[in-house]
């Protein structure tokens, strides 16, 4: 960070409160951890830093920061000072969230076969490709999986040094030690459950909403929220209204992410249009759809949308049009309308002090609209 850079950062009443351009507040400390820890592996072998330029380039090349901003109004509104000589680790603690994200992307992009992530090649492709361009030995497809399993592994490594180091108050590391636990265990359990419903074939409406649940809600929200309280010292009423507005807020979330997957701009999305069709994706709008031409008998709908299932040139305009014809589309939109009212609801009756109220109020909107 530049001399003129770190001057904007400070007032006469000493450093500008944290509130302000937060995703930019992560970035650089993200940057400056990875610097450091490129630092690390170049002492090990020059070879190794290659891996942790590509997580570098992975996490600071894009994203939302959507998980540290949830963790960090979840901490101000369990009464988080930004102003406390702590806020600074506070920021480190919740910034090593978007490594546990670069985690489950890198490997999630593998094992999905992904060839893009936010418009650019996923690290498994890259490597491929690195390994062509060499002519080294064995096929390049392996060694791209390796590597891209490795790097993920790294993420996760340096994600809990990043948080096990930040500096918090006496006491925030114990408080935040259930949520940090649980949040890693869970996104695993939901990205199994992925992987087994995707070979099962499994269609059901409750398998794919149990998914959404600890695949997605649970890391990118909830847990999130709840580790933000825990470094607080939050009372259990607003622990307990975080969780709640956090899973379903994380699954209305997810449920966005569904629809954008078949109906988005890849422009806007960074991933090609119906990849979750490509890839056998048994999301909640595929089910709805299934279950509804089941229940009509209409097996020509049924066909289309089955068909598309684990089809890599699937007729997106046709599978588009019996997803809104069978009312599966609708059907998400007033699932997504449901949640965010329970989420809301939750919080407007919990002891949640401002601005985090506010704040988390707007996340709420942005996140199952996607206004980012």
């Amino acid at each position: 960070m530049s001399a003129s850079s770190q001057n904007a950062d400070v007032t006469a009443t000493g450093p500008a409160p944290l509130d302000d351009a937060l995703p930019q507040h992560v970035e650089r400390v993200l940057a400056g951890y990875l610097d450091q820890r490129r630092t690390d592996v170049l002492g090990i072998d020059p070879g190794v830093a290659q891996a942790a330029d590509a997580l570098a380039g992975f996490v600071l090349g894009g994203g939302k920061r959507l998980r540290p901003t949830f963790a960090w109004w979840g901490w101000r509104g369990a009464g988080g000072d930004p102003h406390a000589e702590h806020a600074q680790g506070v920021l480190t603690a919740i910034a090593s969230l978007e490594l546990v994200q670069a985690c489950a992307l890198v490997h999630d992009d593998l094992m999905d076969a992904s060839a893009t992530r936010r418009g650019r090649p996923t690290v498994h492709v890259e490597f491929a490709r690195t390994h062509a361009a060499n002519g080294w030995s064995g096929p390049p497809a392996r060694f791209g999986a390796a590597v891209a399993i490795l790097v993920g592994d790294l993420a996760q490594v340096w994600a809990d040094d990043m948080f096990h180091g930040a500096a918090l108050p006496e006491g925030a590391h114990a408080r935040a030690a259930e949520p940090w636990r649980a949040m890693r265990t869970e996104v695993l359990a939901g990205q199994y459950l992925d992987v087994v419903t995707q070979a099962s074939g499994d269609t059901a409406e409750s398998s794919a909403l149990k998914i959404d649940r600890f695949k997605t809600a649970a890391y990118t929200v909830e847990r999130p929220l709840h580790l933000g309280a825990a470094i607080a010292g939050a009372d259990p009423q607003v622990v307990s209204a975080y969780r709640r507005y956090g899973a379903d807020i994380g699954v209305a979330f997810q449920l966005r992410d569904d629809l954008l997957g078949v109906f988005g701009d890849p422009k806007v999305t960074g991933k090609p249009a119906g990849d979750d069709l490509r890839e056998g994706k048994r999301t909640l709008l595929v089910a709805s759809a299934l279950q509804r031409a089941e229940q009509r008998a209409d097996r020509a709908a049924y066909d289309v949308v089955s068909g598309a299932l684990g089809n890599p040139e699937p007729d997106l305009e046709r599978v588009r049009s019996v997803l809104t014809e069978l009312g599966a589309v609708q059907a998400v939109e007033q699932r997504i309308a449901a949640l965010t009212g329970s989420a809301l609801d939750a919080l407007d009756a919990a002891p949640v002090a401002e601005p985090g109220r506010s704040r988390l109020f707007e996340l709420a909107e942005r996140a199952t609209r996607r206004a980012w």
